[in-house]
């Protein structure tokens, strides 16, 4: 018997400033963001329990990471898991900008 589940499906949820990942058409999980200018900040990955251990968070970091390449928007990585994807990911350096204070205090002042 062959697995019939669809393949995850990343979408970005601009209104909701996350992707999300789709399996089967139930979310998954998600990588939360807020634009800061040319500037991606990513702040949060989560992946439901049901859906871990599938390689699920490595696919939807990679397909934001892509996104945001292909917006001509630079990643900033202040999620512990973006941080750690982008580590083992040089192909993705050309697009990353360090986290600094100053980026810190503003995503701060946004989430509140």
């Amino acid at each position: 018997m062959t697995d019939q589940t669809p393949a995850p499906i990343v979408r970005n949820v601009a209104d909701r400033h996350r992707y999300e990942i789709l399996v089967a058409d139930e979310s998954a999980g998600f990588t939360a963001y807020r634009d800061r200018g040319e500037q991606r900040v990513f702040y949060h990955t989560k992946i439901h329990e049901a859906f871990s251990g599938r390689g699920l968070a490595s696919q939807l970091v990679r397909e934001a990471l892509n996104d945001v390449r292909a917006a001509g928007k630079r990643v900033v990585p202040v999620c512990p898991y973006v941080k750690k994807f982008l580590s083992k990911h040089e192909e993705f350096a050309d697009v990353t900008d360090a986290v600094t204070p100053e980026i810190l205090q503003w995503l701060d002042a946004e989430l509140k």
